[in-house]
């Protein structure tokens, strides 16, 4: 039991110290002349923004012989093997080298306009629809429409009166013109000669012909009587 407890070493000076560089490396800025055995123990601890933040804060120092590796990490993390293979590829085709934080910012740059120009054509995508939608909503016209009436002048009150009155005219003038009311007129007058075309009747007391002609011949003695007594 002793002689386990007696073989776990503390830990050395050096440790406890890039332990409380690791835990605070939120507040690491300019590193100074730290030797690189520090360094690359504590820098890969690093978020993009920290490790980017470091370097700037760095002064008069190169720190791309730790840094270099650590950003290659972070470029194939963010945009994948396949693409960290191809830039390896046409650098060595080109005969060109680049520190990768240069890569991995250009990179971002390149993201970031495709990313726009996304947006932007979704922005267009969306308004159209929007635009195509609005023209197909159902608008309430306010704007009274004019009458065809071309003798009616004016909007006052009588206007409307005026253009009733003669709509109404030329409603009975189609009614009394139309076939229907031409064939009951028909039949009507028809109906009004055969009642005229048919004889009187006689009534008792009356006289006939003969009698009429006989009365009319009975004056003669009264004219002859007034001859022989003049006045």
């Amino acid at each position: 039991m002793d002689e386990e407890f007696t073989s776990v070493e503390p830990p050395s000076l050096v440790d406890l110290c890039i332990n409380t560089a690791i835990d605070n490396i939120r507040h690491l800025g300019d590193v100074g002349e730290t030797e690189l055995y520090f360094l690359e123990r504590i820098l890969p601890h690093c978020t993009v923004d920290q490790l980017r933040h470091v370097e700037k804060s760095t002064k008069g120092r190169d720190l791309s012989p730790i840094t270099d590796n650590l950003w290659r990490k972070l470029y194939q993390k963010e945009f994948g093997i396949e693409r960290t293979n191809l830039v390896i590829e046409r650098m060595k085709k080109k005969k060109v080298s680049f520190r990768w934080n240069q890569l991995y910012e250009a990179k971002l740059r390149e993201v970031d306009v495709a990313e726009n120009k996304v947006a932007d054509l979704l922005k267009s995508l969306y308004q159209k629809e929007d635009a195509r939608k609005q023209s197909r909503q159902v608008r309430i016209c306010t704007k009274v429409p004019p009458s065809s009436n071309k003798r009616s002048f004016g909007n006052g009150p009588g206007y409307n009166v005026t253009a009733k009155s003669n709509l109404m005219k030329k409603s009975k003038i189609d009614f009394l013109k139309s076939h229907e009311v031409r064939n009951l007129a028909a039949m009507k007058k028809k109906s009004l000669q055969k009642s005229y075309s048919v004889p009187p009747v006689k009534r008792p007391g009356e006289f006939s012909g003969k009698d009429s002609a006989s009365s009319s011949k009975q004056p003669k003695p009264i004219e002859r009587n007034l001859k022989r007594y003049p006045f």
